[in-house]
């Protein structure tokens, strides 16, 4: 929504009032506004014996089964710094291939490591230690598919800064002629 809100920065969406402005919305505005908005809204009830339903609910399960089965030794909070980190150094605002590249090499280990080491204590009911598990684990997908995007376009555009793709006096250099598109 913040994206969406360019009250206070008009149409440049990638200065310090951007990131503000989103601030502002996600954490202030929306849980008022969404909320009042959705209880007034009426749904009809949905059949949960639908096959897709099903399968989902049972993907669900076993995601959190498994979480739940590790007892490792290795905090959640852990492995969510240490992608902070890697995102931070190799997949900030200034990139490089060989840095997005050992990036996406430590977050696939990240990985590995988290089924295999994650510390989640708890049941499957009301558990904020396995809801947070399972936010890092989406994080660590995330991570590697923003690293994946990041090597794939060769330029620089807007505030995302390929060091390889810049003029000789250092500024950002773009190809539309072939990256004037979303990528995902």
């Amino acid at each position: 929504l913040g994206e969406a809100n360019f009250s206070d920065h008009g149409a440049n969406r990638l200065g310090a009032s951007a990131l503000m402005q989103g601030l502002a919305d996600g954490y202030f505005v929306i849980p008022y506004t969404i909320g009042d908005y959705l209880a007034g809204e009426s749904y009809e009830k949905i059949s949960t014996d639908h096959p897709e339903f099903k399968k989902v609910e049972a993907e669900a399960k076993q995601r959190v089964s498994s979480l739940l089965s590790v007892n490792g030794s290795v905090t959640v909070d852990e492995f969510h710094r240490k992608l902070g980190k890697i995102m931070w150094d190799k997949c900030g605002m200034a990139r490089n291939a060989a840095g997005l590249e050992q990036a996406r090499k430590e977050i696939q280990e990240l990985q590995d490591r988290y089924k295999k080491e994650v510390k989640v204590t708890g049941g499957a009911d009301f558990n904020q230690n396995l809801e947070r598990a399972l936010r890092v684990q989406d994080f660590l997908e995330l991570g590697e598919l923003m690293v994946i995007d990041a090597l794939h376009r060769n330029e620089s555009c807007g505030g995302h800064f390929r060091e390889e793709f810049q003029t000789e006096e250092g500024e950002a250099k773009r190809n539309d002629d072939q990256f004037c598109y979303v990528g995902a």
